[in-house]
């Protein structure tokens, strides 16, 4: 939607009462007009009447039309969820009310009393909720999802919908593109910035470690704990992996480091410090929550705009991030502008994105937009998030971790920076990282729509935890199961039951290079620290309730929660044990 002075609740309004109103007036005064005489009671009760009745019409033809075809192409309807209430409204004011302190992906598995994986509300791993009389199907089957991703890619689209509720935020970029040729059109602009020779350069990525580690010790030293991620109610602060992510991709993309890490990092709940908020925080937490607004729309439907009569809810949030984001982009411009032209074929070793773009474009709107959605993949959607939940799952397996840092120290030592062939060589934390996607992928559910209009979504955080997908111990965390027969038992055979950066011609062209930061990071924290503890803070802790449950929510000791990615709700709370100076003279 486009931004204008009136807001998305006004211009829905009015879209729907001129659509039906002005054919039950017009009705009225034509009638008038060729002398039938309708009283003021009966004109009221046409005008008004018009939209339930028309609605009601519209909700009896989808129904039958749907069945027909389903009939007519020997198919059969997706099962439907059914509710008490009209429009399943029960159901939605149950999501509603479990949402705050339910654990992730629970509410969609046990709407009923059926709960198992395998067959969500006893219906199957495909379903359609039917919230408000509209379609909204969700599955888990990976044949599924492999058709909407790749055999049958050019018919489904991310469509007008999708697009009308994330376009405030993330605009023209290659996140909100759809269609056949324009997400490819955007991947071939970007695409040669993402060659090995660039995503192999650990220099940028070296340089923020050191940082970032750095300020962990002097915490580390004061005894207080640090957080990974730091989600607050009314605000965002940014933490320590999101200042290394966030200063790494900003210095890759842009040329220029955002700089987060010369901030200091959040302070405990109870310490008596108090951490100051700059304009990094502010963008930090700014794109944060118009993430979490196009999240909530998706999540009502069409009928969002309802939720925003008095303004639209990102316009504030987005204030702050162009405020922020434009003098970097202008600067980058200026900056290009002063060079030496290069080959427009080519991508030189210290090119940013931004110069690349400038090379194809001067529309400042389309290289602000294709930077801002690539920053929102290269910070947020995967190495904050994955490393966040590594951490939690290495202070959980100590085990797993005393091995995975031994592979570490026999492969490049305790101060060496690892190289890309360090990287390619380690197979314990490749299998880590993947085993931390399979449990927390960092993106969750992707919103599709199929040409007849339905919203179409695949679950990858349900998928990535199916036992008939994965084995009995689908929802253990155990890294060797990259590593054995197990790998050629369930992944081999069936490639698109792991899917942390999709596939097909959408799949994310940066997953190299987060793999190349996240092993990265991991490499140098365990150079540096020998053991990690969980420090949790009342807002990181499960309600106590959650241990009765069954499954990991027994014993999770944090709160995944999710808009556009995973995050911990409360924040991510560790302290770690410094290596000593005899170890590294070892």
């Amino acid at each position: 939607m486009s931004r204008s002075w009136v807001s998305p609740g006004v211009a829905y309004l009015t879209r729907g009462l001129l659509s039906v109103f002005f054919p039950a007036a017009s009705f009225v005064i034509m009638a008038s007009i060729q002398g039938f005489r309708i009283s003021p009671w009966l004109s009221s009760v046409v005008v008004l009447g018009a939209a339930p009745l028309v609605f009601a019409a519209y909700v009896l033809a989808d129904e039958t039309l749907q069945q027909r075809k389903a009939t007519r192409l020997c198919a059969r309807l997706v099962p439907r969820i059914q509710g008490k209430w009209p429009g399943n409204l029960d159901k939605i004011v149950d999501i509603i009310s479990r949402s705050e302190n339910e654990y992730l992906g629970t509410i969609l598995i046990s709407c009923n009393s059926h709960s198992r994986f395998t067959s969500i509300n006893g219906l199957g791993p495909t379903v359609n909720f039917r919230f408000v009389w509209e379609d909204r199907i969700l599955t888990t089957e990976p044949q599924h999802i492999k058709t909407i991703l790749v055999t049958e890619f050019h018919n489904y689209v991310k469509g007008a919908k999708f697009r009308e509720a994330a376009d405030s935020v993330l605009e023209t970029g290659v996140f909100n593109s759809d269609g056949i040729h324009t997400p490819r059109l955007y991947r071939t602009i970007t695409r040669p910035f993402f060659t090995h020779d660039r995503i192999s350069h650990f220099e940028i990525f070296d340089r923020h470690a050191n940082h970032a580690i750095a300020l962990a010790k002097e915490r580390f030293r004061m005894d207080l704990a640090i957080d990974f991620q730091v989600v607050l109610h009314f605000g965002i602060l940014t933490s320590f992996v999101e200042q290394f992510t966030l200063d790494s991709a900003s210095e890759f993309l842009f040329g220029h480091c955002i700089d987060s890490l010369s901030t200091e990092l959040p302070f405990p709940y109870n310490a008596t410090h108090t951490t100051q908020r700059d304009s990094t925080a502010a963008f930090t937490g700014a794109f944060f929550r118009a993430q979490h607004a196009i999240h909530r729309r998706v999540i009502i439907g069409s009928a969002w705009p309802m939720t925003e009569i008095l303004a639209d809810s990102t316009a504030q949030h987005m204030k702050v991030v162009n405020e922020f984001l434009d003098p970097i982009l202008e600067a980058a411009l200026r900056r290009h502008g002063t060079t030496a032209k290069l080959d427009t074929n080519e991508t030189a070793g210290d090119q940013t994105l931004v110069d690349h773009l400038v090379k194809l474009t001067s529309d400042f709107k389309v290289i602000k937009d294709e930077t801002l959605n690539i920053l929102l993949a290269g910070r947020i959607q995967y190495a904050s998030s994955t490393l966040t939940s590594a951490i939690y799952l290495l202070a959980m397996h100590p085990e797993i971790l005393s091995r995975l840092r031994e592979e570490i120290i026999s492969e490049v030592g305790l101060t060496r920076m690892p190289t890309y062939g360090d990287i390619r060589k380690m197979k314990n934390i490749q299998a880590v990282l993947n085993e931390t996607m399979r449990l927390f992928p960092a993106v969750e559910t992707k919103p599709l729509f199929i040409p007849g209009g339905v919203m179409v979504s695949y679950s990858v955080f349900l998928m990535h935890r199916r036992t008939d997908l994965w084995g009995p111990d689908a929802l253990e965390f155990d890294p060797d199961r990259w590593l054995d027969e197990r790998m050629q038992k369930y992944l081999l055979p069936n490639p698109f039951i792991f899917l942390p950066f999709n596939a097909g011609p959408r799949i994310c062209l940066g997953q190299r290079f987060a793999y190349n930061e996240m092993s990265f990071m991991l490499i140098r924290l365990l150079q540096n620290f020998s053991a990690i503890t969980l420090s949790p803070k009342p807002a990181m802790q499960p309600p106590a309730w959650w241990t009765e449950k069954d499954s990991r929510q027994a014993i999770e000791r944090f709160r995944p929660r999710n808009h556009l990615t995973l995050y911990a709700k409360g924040g991510m709370w560790v302290k770690m044990e410094v290596v000593d100076d005899v170890e590294v003279i070892q």
